[in-house]
């Protein structure tokens, strides 16, 4: 159904070799399960101008490192006008198209990662997005920075109890 190879967006990519139906589930998320703590800790091993990573947080226990013993899915790029979508079930990941796929297709998803309104400008820059789609965010990074949402979260919740 899908191969891996090289990409125009970045390094590898993986594509579709025949029709996928939207809604089909295409591949799980395979790699080591680890915890936030160790994920943070290789994160950290990497070199400053290195923002390239195969974690996935499955939960708020486990992040997926698809670098150790993972497959195909961890090549999947980022897309800013995604045919997939990610769907966790029970700390699995897995990858399902969120519209129909051509055969020769690139598959791609939002990856939407986290990131602090502290952060360095020049870390952030790491995440830049080459997807190349008319609406290009220009980002991998989510929309919203997570302290900001943290705060907006905690003041919707102070809200509604005032009710």
């Amino acid at each position: 159904m899908i191969e891996a190879r090289n990409s125009p967006i970045h390094g590898r990519g993986v594509y579709a070799i025949q029709p996928i139906k939207k809604g089909a589930r295409i591949i799980e998320y395979l790699g080591e399960r680890i915890s936030h703590g160790e994920a943070d800790s290789r994160y950290e091993m990497k070199a400053d101008d290195d923002g390239h990573t195969f974690l996935f947080v499955a939960s708020n226990r486990t992040v997926i490192d698809g670098g150790v013993n993972g497959n195909d899915a961890r090549f999947i790029n980022h897309h800013c006008n995604p045919n997939c979508e990610t769907v966790i079930e029970g700390s699995r990941v897995f990858i399902d198209a969120a519209r129909s796929i051509k055969a020769g297709e690139e598959l791609g998803y939002d990856y939407q990662l986290t990131w602090d309104s502290t952060d360095e400008p020049e870390e952030l820059a790491l995440y830049a997005c080459r997807c190349g789609a008319k609406r290009c965010r220009g980002t991998m990074l989510d929309r919203e920075p997570l302290d900001k949402k943290k705060v907006a979260k905690k003041t919707k919740k102070t809200k509604k109890s005032k009710r």
